[in-house]
């Protein structure tokens, strides 16, 4: 179907969209296309907005307006603890559930081999540099349970083995209100391996 140029050319940029195609992405231009102007405008302003202002947190490089972060100025925290993640989103979830306690440090990725992601690529350089530093107490390393998430966990606590430092690793296993039936055994053994005092 033909469309003008104009219209065309914004469902092609809104088909690039993570989990946008085609017809979704029609269906948000012709939305767009009958808007109030000030609602595309102010739009248009945001998309800039993020691109222009948005930056890296000079210490943990948690994404932010203001260097350093708020979660980095706020002398409220546990300096003496950092909970590594893997990106900003992983962070604001461990917060939510933790508010106002742990400060941060974001990695940006994985180590991931197969797709030319080392470990020069996430920054992990930054975090031995940043314990040593700020004299940091311990690590929780906060990884996503899956092979690149542990591999990456394995070569933070290597690269740190030296430093007077605690290392841990966040647990995984039966989620809460989970059925052991239904749970399939690679999570079983996790949470055997994995088990605390009670």
């Amino acid at each position: 179907m033909y469309y003008p140029a104009p219209i065309e050319r914004l469902i092609e940029n809104l088909s690039k969209l993570p989990g946008i195609g085609r017809k979704t992405a029609t269906r948000l231009a012709f939305y767009l296309l009958n808007t109030k102007e000030s609602y595309v405008s102010e739009l248009s302003n945001s998309l800039i907005d993020i691109k222009e202002k948005i930056k890296l947190c000079s210490t943990c490089f948690n994404i932010t307006d203001v260097d350093p972060c708020p979660i980095c100025r706020d002398e409220k925290r546990n300096s003496a603890t950092v909970c590594v993640v893997e990106e900003s989103s992983h962070m604001m979830v461990i917060e939510s559930a933790n508010p106002g306690y742990y400060r941060y440090h974001i990695l940006h990725g994985v180590i991931n081999p197969i797709e030319g992601i080392g470990p020069d690529e996430v920054r992990i350089k930054e975090l031995r540099d940043r314990v040593q530093r700020e004299g940091i107490r311990e690590i929780i390393i906060a990884t996503n349970p899956n092979i690149e998430g542990n591999t990456t966990a394995h070569y933070i606590a290597e690269t740190l083995q030296d430093l007077d430092l605690k290392i841990t690793r966040i647990a995984s296993g039966i989620p809460i209100g989970g059925d052991i039936v239904y749970i399939d055994p690679l999570t079983i053994k996790s949470s055997l391996d994995n088990r605390r005092n009670l």
